[in-house]
Order: C-alpha cells, then structure tokens, then sequence
C-alpha cells in the first residue's frame, strides 16, 4: 500500500550532518526580519509553499498563531564542493515568537527518507541551541485510510513536532539520506561514483513554527482572543457538554473519584450497555483518575472541525510517545498540548488533535481529542487500528530516555478506569480489524495486547524502547486498579 513506512525507525542525524549546510560568515550572524516578513500569517493549506499568502484568516496573538516558511535550497561549505547540494532547510534568521517546530510537505503518502535538524534561538537570553534531531517518520500517527478526516484533502505528511521552548530564530538543515553511509561503515571503498543516489526529499517542504498563545488566566485580558475564538458555534459548550456526567459545564478538571464512587458512576454511565446480570455482579473498574479538561489546557475550540466522531466501543489502548523532545517543564505542558493540537490541525490538516489522552513526565492526564473522556472517541493516533481504540500519548521521547514513574503509573490508572467502563481486562487479549498497515493488510483480524504499543500494530519505534518495555508493569498494574 502506498505510501507505508517499511520501518519507523528514526536517523541519527548528528554525523551526518556534522559539516555546516551554510556559509560561516552568515552562520554568525541573525538575518533581521522586516515588519512585513515578521508579521506574515502561514500560507493556506492549499497554497504552493514558496507563495507567500495567508493559509487563515488572521488570528489574534492570544489564540496562538503557525508562521509556515518555504524551505530553500542549500549549499555545502565551499571547502567541500564535491558534496552533494540537495540539501534544503532555512539559513539562520529571526522570526515571530514559537515554541514547537515541525516540518510538514505536500502529499501525506510521501515519506521523508533522511535527517531533520534544527536549532533555535532562545527568547529570553538570545543564545542558540546546538542542532537538534527532528523525528522524521511519524505517518504511522494518523487516521484511517478510509475515514473522512483522511480523504478531506487538508492532510499532509509532517515530521513529528519538536518542542523547543520560547523562541525568537531558528535554523533549518534537511538532507536525504544515503546508503553510502551503510556501505562505508561496511569497510568498502569502491569510491562515491558508485554509492546509490539519494531519494528525493518530498515536494512542498516547509518548516511550522507554532506559538501556543497564552493561558487564559496568564494576564488581565490576555486570553480575550482565545475567548472570542472559543465562542464560534457554541464550540465550547459543545466540548465540555459531553462530560456533563463527569463534571460540571465548564470544568477544567474533572476530579479523580473513589473506588466506591466509581462503580456508582460505572452504572450511571452503563458504556456500551449492561445486561441485568453485569449490573448485579462486581464492577472490574478503576478508581477514576482526575483528568484536566481540554478547557483545562486551553484548547482553542474554534480550530478543530465541530461536532465529534465515534467508534463502537473501547476493546484496547495504544500507548505512544509524542517523540516532542524531554526538555519541557510541567508547567509548560498546558502550552506544549496546545501547540501539538495547533500543530495537527493547522499544520497537518486533521479534524482534532489525535490523542485521545495525553500524559506528562508529573502523571498528570490530560484529556486530548475532544468527544468526552468516557465515551469511545475515534482518535488520529494508530493508523489501521483507531476504530475500537484508544490513543494515549506521553509527552515525551522514550527512546533511549527512560520514562519517569509517575507517568507509568498514571497510564495504568487511565486504562484501568477506561477500559473497565466497557469491561475490559487490561492484562488480556483482543482482536482488532486492522484498516491496513504496514503489519497488518486491511480487513485481517489482529490479535493484540488490550494495552499495547503502538509498534504492535505498525511498524514503528513508538512508544520507543524504554516506554514500551514498561508496559508489561503497567497491565498488571492497571489489573490491580480494577480489584482483579
């Protein structure tokens, strides 16, 4: 099927890349950007990237705003001119205030074979980061291909997003990769003629520099943009409303319960409807946990599209890693949520952020997708298995860093609660239809782990090695929760 990752395994881009992709004496210095070029809104989603237009109309600064710049073409230092020039990426310059990156192209079907790097200038003291790895292979985070939220025509192909805190410039280097570096390593010297060309780099490339905006209660007036923004089509009303059951209209936290006034909940709720006898017999539910609400974060309602998409039940959990980098505080994560839902919306075109949980390095869950956190809300997180599912991501990278405690803990209080509102026992099996991945041909039955990675149902490094080798702790932890 077109357009599959063969692997989802992510390119260290440090070596090779080491040599600078810009002249020294523009290196040292930050090009000034004019008022018009700083001001600029992103180009629409469907405007050619090097035509400077606006991709929406102009949003106020308080709600957050994307700047989408068209890479260039980038030259290799005069020292190495036997160096391939197919590079792209963006010579060092200053731009709006951002905090997260992301580099997205034109067809979601394309794959980005080779190295993202970028680096970044800090608002506050003005200093620049080294060069830093862009997750490139993050497809597999997607909806199905037979949904309407991937046939709408807005989607495209995007690198994972990076969070790089407040920042004022940024410098861009992207290169495709090539074999050549696999039959160095190998010992053999039948001289560069002969090494295989690079794949070309997707059409359309352009580097996202999102600006979550500011909390709601950050300043006297500061959220009053978002506020506006919020009042589109009752959006907000809209969201809170489904957790009516849970919590007052309006609430930014729905408050964790006890065992006792779970399984009252349990049958108040009746997910996916009980039989008399379920209704007499000892609910196997978590305690629920307190979860902060999109309002909790500041979701900004009126970006996503309005009205809410399900699936018939929840049968299993997918735990993922949002590879956004560890360097955030948790304070920050109401404004790093923000702008990972900014990001797939405005950047990559889908209907709503695509998790439908989202948990930090402090345990805290956050609610993602909007629908309602008890009800089975098809998510954008597993591509070929979002139907009767649930995606939770921690903020993180998990790779080779080790995930903290608090955060195991909570995905196993999460699931617990979830899984057991539709009596699901998380240290056992199901079976899924897959809707085609790169592991699983549409419409074969699959059977999984109720909790499992996401490599379980496609080829990827999500939820990374340290994350995922945790979840055998946290089945059995999520079991306990439910009194089993």
């Amino acid at each position: 099927m077109r357009g599959f990752l063969a692997s989802s395994i992510g390119v260290t881009c440090a070596a090779a890349l080491a040599l600078p992709l810009t002249p020294p004496a523009l290196a040292a210095t930050a090009r000034p950007v004019p008022a018009a070029e700083a001001a600029r809104p992103a180009p629409h989603a469907g405007t050619p990237a090097t035509t400077p237009t606006d991709r929406r109309a102009a949003e106020p600064s308080a709600a957050g705003s994307t700047q989408s710049l068209p890479l260039e073409p980038l030259t290799r230092d005069r020292a190495t001119p036997s160096a391939p020039a197919t590079e792209q990426g963006l010579p060092r310059r200053a731009v709006r205030h951002f905090s997260l990156v992301g580099v997205v192209w034109d067809d979601p079907d394309a794959e980005l074979h080779g190295c993202v790097q970028v680096r970044t200038r800090a608002a506050d003291t003005g200093t620049w980061s080294g060069w830093q790895d862009v997750e490139t292979h993050n497809a597999d985070h997607a909806a199905d291909l037979d949904t309407a939220e991937r046939a709408s025509g807005r989607v495209r192909g995007a690198t994972a997003p990076l969070w790089v805190g407040d920042s004022d410039g940024v410098e861009l280097r992207v290169r495709p990769e090539s074999d050549g570096s696999a039959a160095d390593s190998a010992g053999h010297t039948s001289g560069a003629r002969n090494l295989p060309a690079a794949p070309p780099l997707p059409s359309g490339l352009r580097l996202e520099l999102v600006d979550p905006g500011e909390d709601d209660d950050a300043a006297p007036g500061a959220g009053e943009g978002r506020r506006a923004a919020n009042a589109l089509n009752g959006a907000v009303t809209e969201a809170s409303a489904v957790n009516a059951d849970l919590s007052p209209l309006g609430a930014t936290e729905i408050a964790a319960l006890s065992r006792a006034e779970t399984e009252q909940e349990y049958l108040a709720l009746d997910a996916g409807g009980l039989t008399e006898q379920q209704r007499r017999a000892k609910p196997y539910v978590g305690p629920r946990p307190g979860i902060v609400t999109r309002r909790g974060w500041g979701a900004n309602e009126g970006l996503r599209e309005s009205g809410f998409r399900y699936t018939k039940k929840v049968k299993a959990a997918f735990v993922h890693h949002t590879a956004s980098g560890n360097n955030y505080r948790c304070s920050q994560v109401p404004s790093l949520i923000r702008s990972i839902y900014r990001y797939h919306v405005k950047s990559m075109g889908w209907r709503d952020i695509g998790y439908n949980f989202l948990i930090d390095k402090c345990g805290k869950i956050y609610e993602g997708r909007a629908g309602g956190v008890a009800k089975p809300v098809l998510g954008a997180h597993t591509l070929g298995f979002n139907s009767n599912s649930m995606g939770i991501a921690v903020l993180g990278s998990y790779g080779s860093h080790k995930p903290s405690k608090s955060a195991v803990k909570a995905v196993a209080r999460l699931t617990a609660w979830k899984l057991g509102l539709y009596r699901v026992n998380p240290k056992g099996k199901t079976y899924l239809t897959s809707a085609g991945s790169n592991l699983h041909r549409k419409g074969k039955k699959v059977r999984l782990n109720v909790i499992s990675g996401h490599r379980d149902g496609f080829k990827t490094e999500c939820p990374g090695r340290k994350l995922y080798g945790k979840l055998g702790s946290v089945r059995s932890k999520s079991a306990r929760y439910q009194g089993r």
